[in-house]
């Protein structure tokens, strides 16, 4: 076998093959739905997956108000953050932050970040997802293909 015929193909800019897609978190599980989504954002299901380029789709979650979580983690789960200033240690629940407005857009862009790498690359995949609390978007131009999340393992 001649293994210099074989080429390990890596992905750039030019190559990517980017699409639009549509996913309804209408009853989906929060933690569950962010790691499809950070797969999808990232390009993991793609063959041509590249670690350091931006080769995933561009999502776009509609219906994020109707999100699940399971057990009583609406009020029992902790987001910290911190101000900047001594004893400026702030902590939140899920359902205090989806009271506020863009609520739903805030928690499922922070449950989508901790799954993504961390820096410029991390940075720039959040850009391509888009957060929608009720069935309407802005999007239509992009004729985004609607998948259904739960097929993806």
């Amino acid at each position: 076998m001649n293994t210099l015929s074989y080429k390990t193909i890596s992905a750039n800019k030019e190559t990517v093959n980017k699409k639009w897609v549509v996913v309804d978190a209408t009853d989906q599980v929060l933690g569950r739905l962010g790691s499809k989504v950070a797969k999808i954002l990232r390009g993991k299901y793609k063959p041509n997956f590249t670690p350091h380029v931006d080769c995933g789709d561009n999502v776009i979650i509609v219906n994020a108000d109707k999100v699940k979580m399971t057990g009583n983690k609406w009020n029992e789960k902790i987001y910290l953050r911190y101000t900047g200033y001594p004893g400026g240690q702030r902590e939140m629940t899920p359902a205090q932050l989806m009271a506020k407005p863009n609520g739903c857009d805030r928690l499922l862009r922070r449950v989508v970040k901790g799954m993504l790498p961390k820096g410029p690359l991390g940075a720039k995949l959040l850009n391509n997802l888009y957060v929608y609390a009720g069935n309407e978007h802005k999007h239509q131009a992009q004729n985004p293909e609607a998948i259904d999340i739960n097929s993806f393992k």
